[in-house]
């Protein structure tokens, strides 16, 4: 994330992510480092179109571009899109800081919105989907005033469900949000809902850190 992390995310964001840490083995620079805004490079820009066209990445993706130039006019349009407040967009990087996927908040409205990300298929099951999901809801309940997040999973994702399922902060949300449900299911049952509720965020952690202590 930013640099000025250090200076203002108080004592329940270093909280947050020494848990994490505990948890998951991984050093503090790396944490509290993992995103950074969508200001790239044309080499980076290029390792993260590379990543994001893999053929078990793509079909997942919400923001696609099949080619490098449409890929920058995306990248120029997200950031537009965001000084508007249309959208919260991140990169998610590694302990080198190469680009590896992205994080966004979609469809803002009444503060609320649908999360999204992808991360490059080298980079699956190595922790940093998990690290990256704390790092961006962090920001958008400490910073940027969201209360929910939902997630829309295709049902053939089983991968993406299954991960939502283990997440304490997390809940389905077919029958409690039906409405949200059905719109999002308009054209036939493609997608289950998931909701992340600002308190239930903040208490899971809570939670789990007075176990660990």
């Amino acid at each position: 994330m930013e640099n000025k992390s250090d200076s203002e995310e108080g004592p329940k964001g270093h909280c947050i992510f020494t848990l994490i840490r505990h948890l998951i083995h991984i050093s503090s620079l790396e944490v509290e480092n993992m995103l950074k805004r969508r200001e790239m490079n044309e080499q980076e820009q290029h390792v993260l179109f590379e990543l994001m066209t893999h053929p078990d990445v793509f079909p997942f993706v919400r923001q696609k571009a099949t080619t490098f130039d449409e890929f920058m006019i995306l990248n120029k349009q997200t950031i537009e899109a965001e000084e508007r407040g249309d959208i919260i967009s991140r990169i998610i990087v590694d302990e080198w800081k190469n680009p590896i996927g992205t994080i966004n908040l979609f469809d803002i409205q009444e503060q609320c919105g649908f999360l999204g990300t992808w991360i490059g298929k080298d980079y699956h099951g190595k922790g940093f989907n998990t690290l990256a999901k704390i790092a961006f809801l962090q920001e958008l309940f400490g910073e940027r005033k969201i209360n929910t997040v939902f997630m829309r999973i295709r049902r053939e994702n089983i991968r993406s469900r299954k991960a939502a399922e283990k997440l304490s902060y997390a809940v389905k949300a077919n029958e409690s949000r039906s409405s949200i449900f059905q719109e999002v299911n308009r054209e036939g049952y493609k997608y289950d809902l998931y909701e992340i509720p600002k308190g239930l965020f903040a208490m899971s952690y809570l939670t789990e850190e007075n176990m660990i202590h």
